[in-house]
């Protein structure tokens, strides 16, 4: 390993420029393999690949080639068993594997570097990992979407109100406000596939600035690594992190469709309301009230939104104004990705459970089913059907609301002359459109809560999900 003639420390990749050593602050401020080890891996998948790349081309020889990949293979494996010490005067993963790297082989492993800057190195360590990092939590959200459909087969079928305002609306299966929430994360699926398009192209062979003028067959590491395309300007490759914004984005978007869900079950599961049942596995107590059963993980979930949306913001405000190219103050958008997928990853592994052992309670739902109206707007909708216009009929069902509230009874529990005195056009047959469960059997629309589109969601989701 090369070390400073002077202080015996081992040599920063630019060693040859500058010769003082930074005091104690100024290493710890530089470094940044506090966070940078987990790109260990990707770090030297693409070592592997750029010494490939350069032995096909014959700017080293194969041997070399052969002595690279063998001695980075097994500082993999060191990596994996905790055996590679992480020595902060080295600043990054980058140069520890490198200087680790030199030790083991000598002289070939200097050549590693050949055509290379740590700018498109970084680049395309970021990359890779973020591409991992797309898929894995792409899985965990189609994990989390087959749980809401599965509860929506065996529950979905119970009548709930429907809230606008937090207020009650209309009635509702309850397996389409389940529905409601695999279409939120349908689209946060879509969203982080859109961005690894982003994501799938090779900086690697852009140097630091303006690329090199050794052969290198950047289609080759491109292939060899799996990227779709290669960068087209070597300026705006190692200066861009538009894709970890992206990233940020679809996180932030994740974590706030996981929040609202949170929030929808902490409410129904509370005694106020009393909807849902969560699992004693997904809950805590209190260390003084003996009682308590809080739905500590969803309040977590719920929690993990603000971590989420403070990377966005936090990556966003770093890229802002930076002049062209690479910056040290991109050394920190690792903090900011590594945060936003990791509190991502720890709410959708525990999610999927909190919703596969969740049920509906189904009497209490029941009993309570009449409070609110929720079939004011179908008597509305009847009257329109008996040629009334619509805001008439609004009327006249506002001013029936009134009364029956003053007589704490539902709006099919009314007398027909009472109905009839505020429109006579209203006739015997109103009472089978009144009710929430008759409500909901009349449900149109594509898209609407009633039975026949429940069935089409759960069939459309089902086929998509397997």
């Amino acid at each position: 390993m090369s070390t400073n003639s002077q202080s015996g420390q081992p040599a920063k990749s630019w060693h040859g420029r500058l010769t003082a050593q930074a005091d104690g602050a100024t290493a710890r401020l530089i470094a940044s393999i506090d966070v940078d080890y987990r790109l260990a891996r990707y770090d030297i998948a693409g070592s592997i690949v750029h010494a490939q790349m350069l032995a096909e081309q014959k700017i080293i020889a194969r041997d070399e080639f052969r002595a690279i990949r063998e001695g980075l293979n097994s500082i993999a494996a060191d990596i994996e068993a905790g055996k590679l010490p992480l020595p902060m005067e080295l600043e990054d993963i980058h140069m520890v594997v490198e200087s680790a790297l030199i030790q083991r082989i000598g002289e070939p492993g200097k050549k590693l570097h050949t055509g290379r800057s740590r700018n498109d190195q970084v680049a395309l360590d970021l990359r890779l990992y973020v591409r991992d990092a797309i898929d894995e939590l792409r899985a965990l959200i189609a994990d989390l979407q087959r749980a809401f459909v599965d509860l929506a087969r065996r529950q979905g079928r119970i009548v709930m109100p429907a809230y606008t305002h937090l207020q009650r609306a209309q009635p509702v299966l309850a397996g389409h406000a389940l529905m409601a929430y695999v279409e939120m994360l349908g689209r946060d699926d879509e969203r982080l596939a859109d961005c690894r398009k982003r994501v799938n192209v090779s900086p690697l062979g852009s140097g630091a600035v303006a690329g090199t003028s050794l052969p290198l067959d950047r289609q080759r590491t491109a292939e060899l690594l799996g990227f779709s395309e290669i960068s087209r300007n070597s300026i705006d490759a190692t200066a861009d992190r538009d894709f970890l914004c992206e990233f940020c984005f679809a996180c932030a978007m994740l974590a706030g469709h996981l929040s609202r869900w949170a929030e929808d079950w902490i409410i129904q599961s509370t005694a106020e309301f009393g909807f849902l049942e969560l699992a004693d596995a997904y809950c805590t107590s209190s260390s003084m009230m003996p009682q308590k059963k809080n739905a500590d993980t969803l309040e977590l979930i719920r929690g993990k939104s603000a971590t989420a949306l403070a990377q966005l913001v936090g990556m966003m405000t770093l890229v802002k104004g930076l002049p062209l190219a690479y910056n040290r103050d991109l050394q920190d958008d690792k903090r900011f990705l590594f945060a936003a997928e990791e509190a991502m990853r720890q709410s959708l592994a525990v999610a999927a459970g909190i919703v596969s052992t969740a049920s509906f309670r189904a009497d209490v739902i029941a009993a309570r089913l009449d409070a609110g109206f929720l079939d004011a707007t179908a008597l509305a909708e009847y009257l329109v059907g008996r040629g009334l216009p619509f805001r008439q009929a609004h009327h006249v069902v506002g001013s029936l609301v009134g009364q029956a509230e003053k007589l704490g009874k539902p709006l099919k529990q009314l007398s027909l002359d009472l109905l009839r005195q505020a429109c006579d056009r209203i006739g015997p047959d109103v009472y089978d459109f009144l009710g929430a469960e008759n409500v909901v059997k009349r449900y149109a629309p594509a898209g609407a809560g009633g039975e026949k589109q429940l069935e089409e969601q759960l069939a459309w989701w089902t086929e998509k999900l397997e």
